[in-house]
């Protein structure tokens, strides 16, 4: 609101609240550092877990920064942009989630050092990005290159990423999984490996212990035949893939027939009957023993299938359909009066078992498949959903590894490394740009600090002992947190991919920057839900959906 000439003049309507310059700045940065301190906790093997209830009452146990940033209600703004840094290191690298997160939060709070020394924003955004682009040099410049065929690197940094989750007591055996998935729907082109891993298909199932998991060269169905008849276990089988209904074809617009004798009515039914017929006759002269439908089956239908010996399936899902057809070699057909034998795919045994209590289908013995399925067992429901997301961060960081070919020591050393790095170029570039690269430097030192931390250890006596140890030693010294002192990261086999570390330092610097830019927010105010209260930025603008802003 503005006066002019004593006459009031109303800018923005009421109830907008309105924060300016430093107190805007403030705000923001305390908003997106408790997020940090939120995930922390996390980090590392030594990490804890959270146990997040949602207002149905569901709950989800789990360390994965991702996870838990997605399933927390937020409503400050800034802490939204916290979230947006972990979703982007998902998609992106696959892992690193928390890492992101952290170096988010603690670059935040070492501009606000900044701030009070009324050091201009836009030197340290200056600043940072500088440290952002030469931190980028440095890790592509001590990265160690591997060949996708070095399997027993695979496996380190699979292991390496299950780590500290819940999954590993059972490593080895998801980092294998994990590994054979990957090369198994790797595909080379022009000499480089891309992997979808889309191709790659997680089915769960609480039942059995998680030693039970195994990969099944081929496609796991949630389905079961749709006849009682028909066999449950075909070998050799010739599949055919359909993804149009095998019942009687309704007319496109809204007609009428008129009846008016049961002769009329038999001829009618028997005419159904045929063309039902037709079609089960056709796929049985291609020779396929194996029907998969992605839609509807009539019952006249299945029963003609069950009397020719072929196992049948319905309703298939149009993702499982491209899986079974990269798997078995078949061609989807959209019309059964299309379908060759040249169109079928192969596989050595198509099976209903009894998983938990329910039928599945097994398309198991594909010769070459370009997809596969890794079936996850487990005591109970929460074990399996953190199981498989561990596993997908381990399918995520081979896959990284597959396709660029470098990796990282782990266990903070390129942190350790990049805060040695960028002090010294700081005092090459000088000016008040070079205070806020040294503290970029030195807010890279939270990931060791906080691995230390987790793990129950000293952090100040650690951390001194560990930098010095790493100028001494070289770069691959880190923190072994289970025997508390600092090791030789690449000889314990701890290593990650270049990707997840550079993708966190990229996403942490762009959304601290982000924020540090921000000196006025202007928030509408809410309006109201039924029987509801109004007011301001939700959570009062410092508050965070509950949170408490004390942490």
């Amino acid at each position: 609101m503005a006066q002019l000439s004593g006459q009031p003049v109303v800018i923005l309507p009421e109830g907008t609240q309105r924060y300016v310059g430093r107190d805007a700045q403030r705000l923001n940065i305390l908003a997106a550092r408790i997020i940090a301190e939120t995930v922390r906790t996390t980090l590392g093997p030594k990490g804890m877990d959270k146990m997040l209830v949602d207002s149905l009452g569901d709950v989800v146990v789990t360390n994965d920064g991702a996870t838990i940033l997605d399933r927390i209600d937020l409503q400050h703004p800034a802490a939204k942009m916290m979230v947006e840094v972990a979703k982007t290191q998902d998609k992106e690298a696959g892992d690193g989630t928390t890492t992101a997160v952290v170096i988010a939060g603690e670059l935040l709070r070492k501009a606000e050092e900044l701030l009070d020394q009324n050091i201009h924003p836009s030197i340290i955004v200056k600043g940072y990005t500088m440290a952002a682009e030469k931190a980028q040099e440095i890790l592509e410049d001590i990265a160690i290159e591997v060949t996708p065929d070095d399997d027993d690197t695979l496996m380190k940094i699979a292991m390496t990423s299950i780590t500290g989750k819940n999954a590993e007591s059972h490593k080895e055996l998801f980092a294998k999984l994990a590994v054979e998935a990957v090369k198994q729907v790797a595909e080379k082109k022009d000499g480089r490996y891309t992997v979808d891993l889309d191709n790659i298909k997680i089915e769960k199932k609480a039942g059995e212990s998680v030693e039970e998991s195994e990969l099944v060269r081929g496609v796991v169905i949630d389905k079961e035949r749709v006849h009682p008849r028909m066999p449950s276990r075909v070998e050799g089988a010739k599949i055919a893939l359909i993804n149009e209904a095998l019942e009687v074809k309704k007319t496109e617009t809204d007609a009428k027939i008129n009846i008016t004798s049961p002769d009329q009515l038999m001829s009618f039914l028997e005419q159904e009957e045929k063309m039902l017929k037709e079609m089960v006759d056709k796929i049985a002269e291609t020779g396929a023993n194996v029907l998969f439908v992605q839609k509807g089956i009539d019952d006249l239908a299945q029963h003609y299938l069950a009397k020719k010996g072929i196992l049948a399936v319905r309703r298939v899902k149009k993702s499982d359909m491209e899986k079974l057809a990269k798997a078995t070699g078949a061609k989807i057909v959209t019309n059964v009066k299309d379908l060759t034998p040249e169109d079928l795919g192969h596989a050595d045994l198509v099976e209903e078992r009894k998983i938990a209590g329910e039928s599945m289908i097994f398309v198991e013995g594909c010769k070459n498949p370009k997809a596969v399925t890794i079936l996850i067992r487990g005591g109970t429901e929460h074990v399996i959903d953190e199981v498989e997301r561990a596993l997908e961060d381990a399918l995520k960081v081979v896959k990284d590894v597959m396709e660029d070919g470098y990796v990282l020591p782990a266990g903070g050393a390129p942190e350790i490394e990049l805060s040695i790095r960028l002090d010294e170029y700081a005092k090459e570039v000088g000016g008040k740009e070079a205070l806020a690269i040294e503290n970029f430097a030195e807010a890279l030192k939270i990931i060791p600090k906080t691995l230390a931390e987790n793990a129950g250890l000293d952090t100040v006596e650690m951390l001194v002992k560990v930098i010095s140890e790493h100028k001494n030693k070289g770069l691959g010294i880190g923190i072994d947190v289970f025997k508390g002192e600092p090791a030789d990261m690449l000889a314990n086999g701890i290593i990650e991919p270049l990707r997840v570390k550079k993708q966190a330092i990229k996403s942490a610097s762009e959304a601290a920057i982000m924020i540090l830019r921000i000196d006025d927010v202007i928030a509408a105010k809410v309006s109201k839900p039924e029987g509801g209260q109004g007011g301001g930025m939700p959570g009062g603008m410092g508050g965070m959906g509950g949170m408490d802003m004390g942490m």
